[in-house]
């Protein structure tokens, strides 16, 4: 008998998210430290994506385009006024050129082809367009959290600007990100509750601790290219499609 085969990280993903998401509350996008660069976009940006926002979008919902994995995320998204399907970034059922801002927080780090991702980002942005997106750095830092959340990399910033290079994306202004907490006696206190008490780890984090992260998150200090980055746990990088359009 052949042993049974392993899930895709998609797919554990899909089941670990959707799972967190149905236990949360959709926070709006002006709680975020993110909103005041979101909001220099908002003139221009009239045709906007957000992929992988979850119950945490950073873009405005009402008239953007949502791609989630989790169902439960991207009806609630509708509810709201968003435009919102499941679906899997390495294959965006958008045209080509159809968005003038597309955002992903939190999200290519979790994908096994990363060249893939940054081919479809490449694609159904237009020519001038802008990609925020932020992702965890440093191999050295990876800990527990990052397998708990399904992390397939942190990425090292000079391979990261190759990377964007390679596909059309130039670094126009970065800054450190990340809110997860520094303390890791308290992060595999939360990693307990949540594996063990669901429920309950997420009431906590509903009415407590996520109002409090939210409160406390420092401002993004922006710089133009990329940061010196050796001190950060994680990046947040505005791009701009300026190469030719990938072939897939």
């Amino acid at each position: 008998m052949e042993p049974a085969s392993k899930p895709s990280t998609t797919a554990l993903n899909r089941a670990f998210y959707h799972d967190l998401w149905s236990r949360a509350r959709l926070d709006s996008p002006e709680r975020f430290n993110t909103w005041p660069v979101i909001s220099e976009f908002g003139q221009s940006a009239a045709a906007r994506l957000e992929v992988g926002p979850g119950m945490h979008p950073r873009l405005p919902i009402a008239g953007t385009h949502f791609l989630d994995l989790s169902a439960f995320a991207t009806e609630q998204l509708n509810r709201r006024g968003g435009i919102a399907v499941t679906g899997d970034i390495t294959q965006l059922p958008f045209r080509d050129g159809e968005f003038d801002l597309i955002a992903a927080f939190d999200v290519i780090e979790h994908v096994d082809d990363d060249h893939q991702v940054f081919r479809e980002l490449n694609r159904v942005l237009r020519d001038g367009g802008t990609l925020i997106f932020s992702v965890p750095v440093h191999a050295a830092l990876w800990t527990e959290f990052d397998d708990l959340v399904g992390h397939v990399r942190r990425y090292e910033p000079a391979a990261l600007v190759a990377l964007l290079a390679e596909h059309g994306l130039m670094i126009e202004r970065s800054a450190g990100f990340g809110m997860k907490p520094s303390n890791g006696r308290l992060v595999k206190w939360g990693m307990w509750w949540l594996a063990h008490h669901p429920d309950r780890a997420m009431w906590w984090h509903n009415r407590v601790f996520a109002p409090l992260g939210l409160f406390f998150q420092k401002r993004l200090a922006f710089t133009g290219g990329l940061i010196e980055a050796a001190e950060v746990q994680g990046l947040v990088l505005i791009c701009r499609r300026g190469g030719a359009r990938l072939a897939g």
